[in-house]
């Protein structure tokens, strides 16, 4: 499907129009690519979990241990993407959980944020792409759709897209994550920004000034700060 057609499914502000235009099964959205998912058609995260974990709209499915749909809460007012689950990923079920996961958590810990009760953590792709390459666009296009319904359900107040295929994934900007990073990106009327995998971080763990992992923690502090201000608005 076409992007534009996509975001025109998901048009945040036209939800009853298309849930009245757009008729489509579970069975449909489970095994076809092609079938949208509009907007509202999951009543809660629950629900969309368990069609999730019997997806078979692309080829990542057969190969899969298990879907990684989310972990953390609900509620969270930060909603993390990142590309896509490793190995300890498609063993547990959960996102995040590998040596980048855990830094993750730390970076989290560092400005006072609880990765279980302060954010939401997802992926572009819920299956595991062989060898943990990137996803191909077919695979994360075809998995967009549960994406969206997950922010549009959680309602966070702010989005991190980690690394460039989570950027490219949501919002279709083709830039390069260090041209980008930092800075603040307004998709769907919701507050993004794109930041450093902590994969990248793993491969690149010097502290100095100007390097990634200097920039990942200038970067989390605006995060925080603006965290703190959006909660203090009435």
């Amino acid at each position: 499907m076409p992007d534009e057609e996509q975001i025109n499914l998901f048009d945040w502000h036209e939800s009853e129009t298309v849930a009245e235009t757009v008729t489509v099964t579970y069975a449909e959205i489970s095994t076809n690519a092609q079938a949208p998912i509009p907007q509202g058609f999951y009543k809660s995260l629950e629900e969309l979990t368990t069609h999730c974990q019997q997806c078979q709209r692309c080829d990542l499915a057969p190969s899969r241990t298990h879907v990684v749909v989310s972990r953390g809460n609900p509620q969270a007012p930060i909603l993390i993407i990142g590309e896509g689950p490793g190995q300890q990923e498609d063993e547990t079920g959960l996102p995040f959980v590998g040596r980048a996961g855990q830094l993750l958590d730390k970076i989290l810990a560092s400005v006072k944020l609880d990765s279980q009760q302060d954010v939401y953590i997802c992926n572009i792709v819920k299956c595991r792409p062989p060898g943990n390459r990137t996803p191909t666009p077919d695979e994360s296009a075809a998995c967009k759709p549960y994406l969206l319904e997950q922010i549009r359900l959680v309602n966070p107040k702010i989005i991190l897209l980690t690394g460039a295929t989570a950027v490219r994934g949501l919002t279709g900007d083709k830039r390069g994550i260090t041209k980008i990073r930092g800075q603040w990106l307004t998709w769907q009327n919701y507050l993004c920004m794109p930041i450093l995998h902590p994969a990248y971080l793993l491969r690149n763990p010097s502290p100095e000034p100007g390097k990634p992992k200097w920039l990942m923690w200038q970067d989390i502090q605006v995060v925080r700060a603006k965290l703190d201000e959006l909660l203090q608005s009435p």
